[in-house]
């Protein structure tokens, strides 16, 4: 797919900031300024101020001697970068790629997207229209790499869409000043007569570096596609994302679920094709206010049963609140998992539907109740009891080891073991009875001593003799005594209960 990149530039980024904020300033001069060396400095002026001749860097105090009534506002060194990176994340609604271009842009990589707005066109006459709702002046341009994008967005006339294939007819008549050059270097080629690209394009390379530098090569070669320019984006992009933009604003829950529907028919046929199940997901809305509403689902093992996904998302589609509408629905699936031939199976006919009706109510238990209400546990290589069993990361997930089976063992084991009162007839026996949160059980059979050492390896201490044993009720424990019956530090424990 040809790559294709916009790039957005915000004239007065802070100053139509400081208007949205402050409506009385509109069309006023105003200026923002911050201390250098004892004074207080230009950072930011309005259009009007600008028109009147305020530039930057010019000290806050002769532009007032200029202008008895320019307001001076106090600047913030960081809110640049803030506004930037948040309306970075506000452009993800166009494509999941946006990155900060500092001190005053961004750049979206718009590759297969701006067909979903009918056009670049389209899709860029909708950014544009919204960002100026918001009270910014903005430019754009689309162009198929990055440094065309900024040119034409910065010093284009007419044109603002760079047809695929043409830059060499858009770079040629803008100044050096498009190839984002230092001032330095911007001089000197200005001295010499090069004010336009064509001017010096078909210089020998050796010549440009010789008296420019590299630098200027190197964005030459960015410009023309020749050199790959690489992006930070705000968000990484989730390999497996869907986005559908809608005609009119969505307000109903139904229009919501039939959204949500085709996104994850089409996310999922392209999991099936690639031999993927989905194990998390999230339904994102971006609302017409700017607000964003988001559910996510967490399923036990990889699917991409469209109908078992729907359900599980139908469970939160009630939380969603679309406010005056919403504008674009995104479905993300970051984390997925290789589905086997067997797993593939289970969504057959012939598989044994004892398997599909499990996993698909561990997952609606989990909508409801949580994920951490629902656990499968693992035997793991350890004799004592606490490590001897661990909780499994998946339904797939096989175990490294046997259950054992050659020694009587609970079905509830105490994640810690609980002292119990005892009375023993004969020292080294089980006891008679023990009393355990207030009731006392009499001993009717018992069975042991099964004697267990620490892993000296991990820890140090006393073993533990274990007695299974019944009480008058039918009732059975897993009790132990703790080192030998005449040691210092003895005590009896009740660590876990059979069926």
């Amino acid at each position: 797919m040809h790559q294709r990149f916009a790039n957005i530039w915000f004239r007065h980024l802070i100053t139509d900031w400081v208007v949205s904020e402050r409506p009385e300033l509109a069309g006023e001069q105003f200026v923002l300024a911050a201390p250098e060396r004892g004074r207080m400095v230009v950072r930011a002026a309005s259009p009007k101020a600008i028109e009147s001749g305020i530039v930057m860097g010019m000290v806050a105090a002769d532009a007032r001697a200029l202008f008895p009534a320019l307001e001076v506002i106090n600047d913030d060194p960081g809110k640049a970068a803030e506004l930037l990176n948040g309306l970075a994340e506000w452009c993800i609604r166009f494509t999941p790629i946006v990155a900060v271009d500092p001190p005053d842009g961004l750049i979206l990589d718009i590759t297969g997207c701006a067909h979903l707005w009918g056009g670049e066109r389209a899709y860029l006459k909708d950014i544009i229209k919204r960002l100026r709702h918001k009270g910014y002046d903005v430019s754009a341009a689309i162009a198929d790499t990055i440094g065309s994008a900024w040119a034409v967005a910065h010093y284009g006339q007419d044109k603002r869409i760079v047809p695929p294939l043409s830059l060499s007819e858009a770079l040629l008549p803008l100044p050096p000043a498009a190839l984002r050059l230092e001032a330095p270097v911007l001089e000197r080629m200005h001295k010499l007569g090069f004010y336009q690209i064509r001017d010096f394009i078909k210089m020998p390379r050796s010549v440009l570096r010789r008296r420019f530098g590299q630098t200027l090569l190197d964005r030459l070669d960015q410009a023309f596609g020749h050199a790959i320019e690489v992006i930070q984006s705000v968000k990484p992009a989730v390999p497996y994302q869907e986005r559908l933009p809608c005609m009119e604003p969505i307000v109903t829950a139904i229009g919501i679920q039939i959204a949500l529907k085709r996104l994850l028919e089409i996310i999922c046929r392209r999991l099936v094709k690639e031999g993927k199940g989905l194990r998390t997901a999230v339904f994102t809305g971006y609302r017409v206010d700017g607000k964003i509403v988001q559910i996510d689902i967490v399923t036990n093992r990889g699917s991409f049963h469209v109908m078992h996904l729907f359900k599980l998302f139908e469970l939160k589609i009630s939380t969603i609140r679309p406010g005056m509408g919403i504008e674009l629905f995104v479905l993300e699936a970051p984390v997925t998992e290789d589905v086997t031939e067997v797993q593939e199976k289970l969504w057959n006919t012939e598989a044994g539907s004892e398997n599909v009706n499990l996993v698909e109510l561990l997952d609606r238990l989990a909508g409801r109740a949580g994920m951490g209400t629902i656990h499968r546990y693992l035997p793991d290589e350890h004799y004592w009891p606490e490590r001897s069993v661990r909780i499994a990361a998946s339904l797939v997930e096989t175990p490294q080891t046997a259950w054992r089976v050659d020694r009587p063992r609970p079905i509830t084991l105490l994640a810690k073991p609980q002292v119990i009162d005892v009375a023993v007839p004969v020292p080294d026996y089980p006891p008679v009875l023990f009393k355990f949160k207030g009731i006392v059980h009499y001993m009717k059979r018992a069975d042991g001593p099964e004697r267990i050492e620490r892993e000296w390896w991990l820890e140090q201490g006393m073993h533990r003799d274990y007695y299974c044993v019944e009480d008058q009720d039918g009732a059975r424990f897993w009790i132990f005594r703790l080192g030998h019956y005449d040691h210092e530090g003895s005590q009896w424990f009740i660590h876990g209960f059979f069926a």
